[in-house]
């Protein structure tokens, strides 16, 4: 009983609800007083201003790494499933969403370790990548054809960015042929390899373009603050001077080539890697370096840098108070830059989160997909990003960083959807690039408690207004709509996902309440 009594106690700190205990003199009345308080524990208010404007919201995004290789080789019906799942803006016959409508798609242009074999030293072949080059300049485009295909059905699926990204440079330029480091405290590229680089990348993207696949951006470095010297992937270190050196080579071969694709920099491993020295003097502090006239490093002003700058949120995400104090800092430092956004551009979950939950096992579940939904929201709320990409889209692995998760056969096999796919897709089907967040507030406060977070967006052309919330209490909560600011004209349309539901179309608005059910996402739209 003490432990139940503590248990409620907690709910009401977290939605704002007093709880006074009193003596009575009869057993009716306390019954009826707790049964008053039991009606509104879990009651708050919301608050939302569409005048109060913050960023631009530019795409949700996943990438095609590394199943995208061999799945596009499957039975045309399953990767077409798999294909919908994760592009499709199409309702079923019920008005249930047929997919998540991913708005950018990342694709791999690979290193070429793949066509190494075990030759490459990765030693899981499903992380060797195939390259549309070969040392002497050769494109073609069977070499990562199902990989087209899949860029093909994003495309086909109303995808309309595509981003190209390289975790190496391709094996023939690399200090040691392989397409990972030797040396923690060296690149695996030479400076007199530069402009080979950058004419690899260039060329690629006209191969892609000539087929059919317009390339909005490319990123040429990944995770530059790690040594990549274990074999697990492709990667290699890179230091920030470095780094302005390639994207320099880089913009000058795009200007050549008539390309307007944008660079996208620098695919930070953590986000502290933008904003400070942190660990990695020389390969950090990114948002100073690459984007402030008084550096060495400064590309900001070059035609085709885009004025992203990109991190990867591992490693930042519990516990929630510091996931959010790092990003305020994150917030900060962009200030600093004139007109720069941040980009969230790679994440799934890994490590094991100061006990929250751990990376490693696969989960189908509602537990990953709230942990993942909170970082969606910290990351869009707090530190104001414009962008939001999950890592592997389709994975074959025992860990939580799978939308799609398949059996790891080459050919053909099996595949499932996860409750982290519906999840991001409470945000990336309705909340489309252009639409813009809008401030809100639970019980007159900004900041929010992590079993309720709540954010809003606004379509500045039809005026909709698309709210999310995410309820990671074992209770139902209520929003109380009396002074929201909604007004009395709208209908909302409400989408859940919990336990057993994917984005299943619900009316949860019960007379002047938002009702959230426990351990769930959802997402409101309103219409005049």
């Amino acid at each position: 009983m003490k432990t139940e009594i503590i248990k409620n106690i907690k709910t009401a700190v977290f939605f704002g609800t007093a709880w006074i205990l009193l003596s009575s003199t009869s057993c009716s009345d306390n019954e009826n007083r707790d049964q008053k308080n039991d009606e509104q524990k879990n009651i708050s208010s919301i608050q939302i201003d569409p005048e109060t404007i913050y960023q631009e919201i530019d795409h949700f995004g996943a990438s095609d790494a590394w199943s995208g290789q061999f799945v596009g080789n499957w039975p045309e019906a399953k990767k077409a499933a798999i294909a919908d799942l994760l592009f499709s803006q199409e309702l079923d016959s019920q008005g249930k969403p047929k997919g998540i409508g991913l708005s950018l798609w990342r694709f791999n242009l690979g290193a070429g370790s793949a066509e190494q074999g075990a030759e490459s030293g990765i030693g899981d072949s499903w992380r060797r990548a195939p390259s549309f080059m070969d040392a002497e300049g050769d494109f073609k485009v069977e070499r990562q054809a199902a990989q087209v295909w899949f860029a093909r059905a994003a495309q086909e699926r109303s995808v309309n960015h595509l981003l190209t990204f390289l975790n190496s440079p391709p094996v023939w330029l690399t200090r040691n042929g392989k397409a990972y480091a030797s040396n923690a405290n060296e690149s695996n590229l030479a400076a007199e390899n530069y402009e080979a680089f950058a004419e690899y990348m260039a060329a690629s993207i006209r191969g892609m373009e000539q087929e059919g696949l317009k390339v909005d951006y490319i990123s040429p470095v990944n995770e530059p603050q790690w040594d990549w010297i274990d074999g697990g992937q492709e990667g290699t270190p890179f230091w920030n001077n470095e780094i302005a050196g390639i994207v320099k080579a880089l913009d000058r071969k795009l200007e050549e080539k008539g390309l307007d694709t944008k660079i996208d920099v620098a695919e930070a491993g953590q986000i502290e890697y933008l904003y400070e020295e942190h660990n990695r003097p020389g390969r950090s502090n990114q948002i100073y370096d690459f984007f402030n006239e008084a550096s060495d490093n400064y590309i900001g002003a070059l035609k085709h840098v885009s004025q992203n700058i990109s991190g990867h949120s591992y490693f930042t995400t519990s516990p929630f108070q510091q996931a959010v104090s790092k990003r305020m800092q994150l917030s900060q430092a962009l200030g600093s830059a004139s007109n720069l956004k941040f980009w969230m551009s790679e994440y799934c979950i890994l490590g094991d989160n100061d006990g929250e939950i751990q990376g490693n096992g696969k989960d189908l579940g509602m537990s990953p997909a709230l942990y993942m939904a909170r970082v969606i929201h910290n990351d869009l709320a707090v530190a104001q990003a414009s962008a939001w990409h999950w890592w592997i889209a389709i994975s074959p692995y025992d860990y939580k960083d799978g939308l799609v998760y398949i059996s790891k056969t080459e050919a053909d096999g099996t595949y499932e959807s996860s409750k982290m796919l519906w999840a991001l897709g409470n945000y990336s089907r309705f909340i489309r690039p252009g639409f813009q967040r809008i401030d809100v507030k639970i019980d007159g406060e900004s900041t929010q408690n992590q079993n309720l977070l709540c954010s809003a967006y606004k379509d500045p052309n039809s005026g909709e207004i698309v709210i999310v919330a995410i309820n990671s209490s074992v209770n139902d909560v209520k929003l109380d709509l009396k002074n929201s600011q909604l007004g009395a004209t709208m209908d909302l349309t409400g989408y859940l996902t919990d336990q057993e539901n994917d984005l299943k179309p619900m009316d949860l608005v019960n007379g002047e309440h938002i009702v959230i059910p426990a351990r769930s996402v959802i997402t409101l739209i309103t219409t005049k």
